[in-house]
Order: structure tokens, then C-alpha cells, then sequence
């Protein structure tokens, strides 16, 4: 039903039971938020939001205060305005004064509310309680001095990723975000992902950055550093530098890599289709080994580390097999380099990923020499080709130096929720069936949301499939099958909604239409590529005859898969 309301002296119409906020938003009026978060119950928390409603004393939250027929709305009164203005002020009161240096400087919500609101002293002055940086975790840091308390970590921790890492503590003035027992988010139910940095409106959550490790090991002189990136990273970049998302950024991007100063540059892809092949031959024991229960993928270190740590029971239904991130690392240092003649100790690996969780998968790695070195994010990408004053428009594109270069288009397909799913059915079929399967491309596995089923039919049997993006979402499938409610026999998760092109390495301030960009440039590249299936690629059979042998044989798995046992916290 509509109602009619008037907003700052023009009517219009308004649905009944929806918030002040929801109708200001879709009149294309702006009021300023800090706790409040899109497709989230209201919070009401931080009060920044207030409007002025004629005939009430005080000014109510546009966020949790719903519309009422004949309402007059003021949005930026002399008053309101005072009072938002007053609101950032007592915050700022005990907020650190290191802007100049901050790690969010520019994408700040809480400096942006100051320069919105004309705020330019500090007005009130508070007792600062000495506080603890928290880095206990080796992907995401911590520091309690700078947060505000709008709760946006704790609930998208709790209602988005299910595992509530990160909570309210304490009472009134004494209340802080923690964690359990206060004992860092290293030792507790913290799966890494970083959604908690995407939320984060200030600098009291952000990545462990790596950016003086990487800067070091491209001056030196002795090592050979080299960068793997995901198939992410294409359309992030030319998103964040204004730039047309097509098959050229590609090769754009291994021109930027070589002005940093890396030797040489390749795409994860290539090690995606590995994994696929891998899988693909580990599919049909795992339903013999694990009756009833299906084959869940293992490529998203968030998902292993909350399987393994907070649901044991369901840890030997992963699969073995090791991450592109790790296949591609050990590939770059155990054959590629060492048939170059480089000395593996000289080799510098360095990953650029959209996920925080990437960096702790990286140390996490008992193998020896580790894989990777050292891995930067998305947004730690481009603070480097900025810090180094690289102009993207004026380069030229660069070829690959590599026949490694080469990969299917099922292996970039990763970076999108159902994308590794689509890719992998892809070889099963033709592993099974000997037949390609027609069409390739799986669309009940596209799209962006959060549970995607499809059925493929090879020969006469039928496999049922699900991939779910969203950890909370997983839970709930978790959920259904520890109760005897299982039709699948392959799922595939991704921590983060939609997968790695929302993962927490990407972009602060992603919206549902960066999502679709960065998802259409994946499909777009399905489409272009000749080669959509991962057992055409003919890199892998070179790599069958001069380094690995047949999948999920015992060579292969002592190189690719690995024993997935409880991180016990570490």
C-alpha cells in the first residue's frame, strides 16, 4: 500500500512499513549513515542518519524509523545538521589524529563525515585509554583505537560469514569490539576472509600488509621475483583505473608487472586447470570413500580453515587437492624456474589475490621451500603502482614471455561463485563420458546469488550439484546434511558473497554493481576463449611428460594434494 509524504517540502509516495531511509534513497535524497548496511536489519546504533519529523520533539533515526501517511521530512534542517555535526565531533574525541599516515586516508567514512559536515577542530576532548594493535592474525589487523562502535564488523562476522569472530564487549562507556577472551583474532573462530575490512567504515580493521616485504625483494638484486595474480585482478584493476575491461588489460597487466620490476608474471589460471584435473580424477572415489555425503571443493582457504577448525566431522569430504594459489607457486619454483637454471632459493613467489585469507594459506604452508613467499591484495596493488608512479595509460601492452601463460577459459571461471563448479563438471563429463559437454556453460550456476543447484546428466547417471558463496550460507547446507538431508554429490563454497570478485582484498565501497562488472568480464572471457575446458589445455600435457603425471596419481598427489587436519587455532 503507498502512503503520501513530503520530504523537505516535496511530496511523494512512499510504501507502508518501509523505512524513512528506504524512501529517501529511492527519491534520490542523501542522508549520511555509518552503522547502517544494504540488505541488513536496521541497526540504529550511531544515530548519523537522524531526520527531522514535524510534530515530534526529538529527531528519529531515517534507518529504523518507519514512514507515516502525511509525514514531513526534514533532512537537513539547521537541526539535523547540528546534530550529525555534534555526533562526528564526540566521536573524533577520542579518535587517533594520524590522518596523514592512516592506511585509510581518502576512504576514511568517518574523515569523509568530517569534511561533509565542516568539522575542523576537535571540540571535545576524552581520556584515551591505552589500547593494544592486535596482530595476532596474519591476514587482517586490528587496532581497537580507531573504531567507532557502528557494529558493521560483529554483524556482517555474524549474520553474513556465521562464525561471530568479533563481538560487543563490555557495557556504556566501557563498551569495544573484541573477540573471545580477548585473545586476538588469531586464536579464535576468525576464518580470514576480511569482509570485516570491506565493513569497516574506519582504519580499526584492515589487512597485514605486505608492501615492504614485496618493495624489498624487488631490490634485490640476487632474487628472482616473480608474481602470480588471480583472474580477478583484470577487471579490478582497469576498474580502479578508469579503464575499458577487455581482453587487453590482460596484457596490460603483465606490462605494469614488468615496470615494478618483477622477471616474470603469470596468471593462476593456469593452475586452476590443474586443480580441475586433479578433482575431476578424485571425484569418483570420493563418493566410495564418503558414502552419502558429497565431495566439497577446497580452493577458498576461509571455507577449509571454518570446515577443519569448527566442523571436523565434515573435514574428510574435502577435497585434497591444493589451491591454484599453492599448485601455481610450486609449479613457478619446483620446474619452471629450476629448468631455467634459477636456484630455487632465489626464487621470490609473490601472489596477488582479492582475498585476505590468500596470505594466511601462504604461511600456512608446511611445504618445502613454501610456495609462495608473500601475498598482496587487490587494494595493496595499487597503492604499490601508485607509490611507484606508474601511468596504466601510457604503457604498452606486453605478450606473454611464457608458454605457461596459456590456460582454459574454465579456469578463470574461479573468481565467480559456481564458476570452479562449471569448470570442473566440464572434465568430469568428458572424463566420464568421453564426450563433451553440450553446451559448457552451466547457467543455473551463473548469476549472483547466493545458492545455485544444477543437475548434469553424464551417460545415464545424474550428478547433482550446489555452490553456495556466503560461509552463513554454507552453515545452513552443513546443517541439512549432518541431518541425513543430502542430494549432492559435489558442493562448492566460497566464503565471501559471490565468490572472489567480492572477496576482502577487492576494493573498499564494492557495490551489487562492481559484482556484475567484474562477473561479466569472467563470462565474457568464457565466451571469447577457444579453449573453454581444461583437459585442452596442451600446457598440461607438456607438464604431464616433463614434470607431473596422471592425475590424482601418487606423484601428483605428493606434489598437489594435501592432508587437511584442525589448525588448532594457529
Amino acid at each position: 500500500m503507498l502512503l503520501t509524504i513530503e520530504i523537505n517540502g516535496r511530496q511523494t509516495t512512499a510504501k507502508r512499513g518501509e523505512t524513512i531511509l528506504t524512501a529517501l534513497n529511492r527519491t534520490g535524497v542523501k542522508v549520511p549513515t555509518l552503522c547502517h548496511l544494504s540488505n541488513f536489519s536496521p541497526g540504529g546504533a550511531c544515530r548519523m542518519c537522524v531526520v527531522e519529523v514535524e510534530g515530534l520533539s526529538h529527531l528519529v533515526p531515517a534507518c529504523s524509523y518507519q514512514v507515516e501517511e502525511w509525514m514531513k521530512i526534514f533532512t537537513h534542517s539547521p537541526r539535523v545538521l547540528k546534530a550529525r555535526k555534534t555526533l562526528v565531533e564526540l566521536l573524533l574525541a577520542n579518535h587517533p589524529d594520524d590522518c596523514l599516515y592512516c592506511d585509510r586516508s581518502g576512504t576514511c567514512e568517518l574523515q569523509g563525515l568530517s569534511e561533509e559536515l565542516q568539522v575542523r577542530e576537535r571540540k571535545y576532548l576524552s581520556k584515551r585509554t591505552p589500547v593494544q594493535i592486535d596482530k595476532a592474525c596474519p591476514s587482517i589487523q586490528r587496532d581497537p583505537a580507531k573504531c567507532v562502535l557502528c557494529g558493521r564488523c560483529s554483524r556482517i562476522c555474524s549474520e553474513v560469514m556465521g562464525v561471530a569472530a568479533i563481538d560487543a564487549v563490555g557495557r556504556g562507556f566501557h563498551t569495544r569490539i573484541g573477540t573471545s577472551y580477548n585473545k586476538g583474532l588469531n586464536v579464535n573462530a576468525c576464518v580470514r576472509c576480511g569482509q570485516c575490512v570491506m565493513g569497516c567504515p574506519t582504519a580499526a580493521l584492515t589487512e597485514r600488509s605486505s608492501i615492504s616485504q614485496v618493495m624489498e625483494a624487488l631490490d634485490n638484486k640476487e632474487l628472482h621475483t616473480v608474481v602470480q595474480f588471480s583472474p580477478t585482478l583484470p577487471a579490478a584493476i582497469a576498474e580502479e583505473f578508469g579503464l575499458k575491461s577487455n581482453k587487453d588489460i590482460l596484457s596490460l597487466l603483465r606490462s605494469v608487472f614488468k615496470k615494478m620490476g618483477f622477471r616474470q608474471s603469470f596468471d593462476i589460471s593456469l593452475a586452476a586447470d590443474i586443480n580441475i584435473m586433479e578433482e575431476a580424477a578424485l571425484f569418483p572415489e570420493s563418493g566410495s570413500a564418503n558414502p552419502g555425503l558429497p565431495l566439497f571443493t577446497s580452493c577458498c582457504p576461509a571455507w577449509v580453515r571454518y570446515v577443519k577448525n569448527l566442523r571436523p566431522e565434515f573435514a574428510h569430504c574435502l577435497s585434497t587437492v591444493k589451491s591454484p594459489q599453492q599448485i601455481m607457486g610450486t609449479l613457478i619454483k619446483k620446474y619452471i624456474t629450476s629448468n631455467a637454471g634459477i636456484k630455487t632459493e632465489n626464487v621470490f613467489v609473490v601472489s596477488v589475490m582479492p582475498c585476505t585469507a590468500k596470505k594466511a594459506e601462504a604461511e600456512d604452508d608446511g611445504s618445502t621451500p613454501k610456495p609462495v613467499n608473500a601475498v598482496i591484495t587487490t587494494r595493496e596493488l595499487v597503492k604499490m603502482i601508485r607509490l611507484l608512479g606508474i601511468d596504466i595509460s601510457s604503457l604498452e601492452p606486453e605478450p606473454s614471455d611464457t608458454s605457461y601463460a596459456m590456460s582454459s577459459s574454465s579456469g578463470r571461471l574461479f573468481g565467480v561463485s559456481g564458476g570452479h563448479l562449471e569448470g570442473l563438471m566440464r572434465s568430469i563429463h568428458f572424463m566420464s563420458s568421453g564426450q563433451e559437454l553440450s553446451p559448457a556453460k552451466i547457467t543455473d550456476l551463473r548469476g549472483l546469488k547466493s545458492r545455485k543447484e544444477a543437475r548434469v546428466r553424464i551417460n545415464k547417471q545424474q550428478v547433482n550439484i550446489v555452490a553456495v558463496s556466503g560461509l552463513a550460507n554454507a552453515i545452513a547446507l552443513l546443517d541439512e546434511i549432518a541431518r541425513g538431508n543430502n542430494s549432492f554429490q559435489i558442493v562448492e563454497v566460497m566464503a565471501c558473497e559471490n565468490g572472489c570478485i567480492n572477496g576482502g582484498g577487492q576494493k573498499i565501497g564494492s557495490d551489487e554493481k562492481n559484482m556484475k562488472a567484474r562477473m561479466k568480464a569472467l563470462y565474457d572471457a568464457d565466451e571469447e576463449e577457444i579453449v573453454k575446458q581444461a583437459h585442452k589445455n596442451p600446457v598440461l600435457t607438456e607438464l604431464a611428460n616433463k614434470f607431473l603425471s596422471k592425475p590424482n596419481s601418487p606423484g601428483n598427489r605428493e606434489i598437489l594434494h594435501t592432508i587437511h587436519t584442525q589448525t588448532d587455532g594457529k
